[in-house]
């Protein structure tokens, strides 16, 4: 196959903890450059990632203005530059795959779908839990009708302690948040593309820091920095769409609860219901009898692409891959992912207001 040529911006934890490691395992990428502010990182990308001939860059610009063939950029940033560089990596002509969320504000995201419609290139963000095969077996079965009509759901993004420590996820002003904008963002994503339901027409949010100042944790990570620990540590929203349906979503890295559940769902339709709690669930009445029904996800079954058994950021940078070079499906739409930064910006609105946002 022929290799879709890359460049990569941002070294840091999502780079080396996702993506490059998919993109090596894919061999159909080739990383013509790196990027990072931190010029050992880059370097760091490229000797493990690259070849002898990969470019390395500090400043994005400077990748963007000088690496003509690249095709495809990947940003993999803090939350705060997910905007700009992905404007100007798409005004330069190139397709790109954007780490969730899609920007710190819903005004940034808005920017990068009208960016991306007049450009004409794909903008494709990180959402890589649709790919998880309990996600692809919901999704057909809510495609299908087997639900029925779904009006009420929960998105599950509860660590009981497991504030990451590294990086600049503790900071406000390069992130945008917390666990919300973090790991609620995936729940949400989930939900809604499940629910297939993206009008909301308002949102009540209430936002904690009740655990960051507690000193002897027991945090996976190890003591947090309180000092540095300026974002929230859970965050609770109830979101009414237009049609009447209902969401309730939870977050935290930091909760006194046993209930812990990252990256999940749960649905409730007029014929069935189903939950991630124990593996994939699907609840139902049958002959007068209640019922529940647990796939067996290990055999083959519903795909987005050629191909059985990978996981979840594999099929993510195959789906890119064919997106860009073979006009295949882009299964994430950035008019997707602008809904979800809506919903999280309007959480912390709601909270900071003590206010329930309403949207035309």
């Amino acid at each position: 196959m022929e290799k879709l040529k890359i460049g990569i911006v941002g070294c840091g934890g999502i780079a080396n903890g996702k993506h490059l490691p998919a993109i090596k395992k894919n061999g159909n990428f080739e990383i013509v450059a790196v990027c990072d502010l931190i010029e050992e990182r880059a370097l760091k990308a490229k000797k493990e990632y690259g070849t002898e001939n990969t470019n390395v860059y500090t400043d994005y610009k400077q990748l963007l203005e000088q690496e003509k063939e690249i095709e495809a950029v990947y940003v993999l940033t803090p939350n705060r530059s997910h905007s700009f560089i992905s404007i100007d990596a798409m005004k330069a002509g190139k397709h790109v795959m954007c780490e969730k969320p899609m920007a710190k504000t819903y005004a940034d995201a808005k920017a990068m779908v009208e960016t991306a419609k007049e450009t004409g290139k794909i903008l494709n963000i990180g959402y890589q839990n649709r790919y998880r095969p309990d996600s692809r077996y919901l999704k057909a079965a809510c495609e299908n009708g087997d639900l029925g009509e779904v009006y009420y759901a929960k998105a599950h993004a509860i660590r009981r302690r497991a504030v990451p420590t590294w990086g600049v996820f503790l900071n406000e002003e390069e992130q945008g948040g917390g666990p919300l904008i973090d790991i609620g963002t995936h729940a949400l994503d989930l939900t809604l593309w499940m629910m297939d339901n993206y009008e909301p027409a308002s949102v009540t949010g209430s936002v904690f820091k009740k655990l960051g100042d507690q000193k002897n944790t027991a945090n996976a990570w190890g003591d947090w920095d309180r000092e540095k620990f300026t974002v929230e540590d859970s965050a609770f929203g109830f979101i009414k769409m237009k049609d009447g349906a209902t969401i309730v979503l939870e977050a935290s890295w930091a909760l006194n609860s046993l209930d812990v559940d990252e990256a999940k769902t749960s649905l409730c339709g007029t014929k069935a219901g189903a939950d991630m709690k124990d593996g994939l669930r699907i609840n139902t009445v049958k002959y007068n009898k209640q019922v529940t029904e647990k796939p067996a996800l290990d055999a083959a079954g519903v795909a987005f692409y050629d191909g059985e058994g990978e996981d979840a950021p594999d099929v993510e940078q195959d789906v890119f891959y064919n997106a860009v070079k073979n006009g295949g499906e882009q299964i994430v739409k950035p008019e997707q992912a602008l809904v979800v930064t809506q919903l999280l910006e309007a959480i912390y609105k709601s909270a900071e207001t003590g206010k329930t946002i309403y949207f035309d």
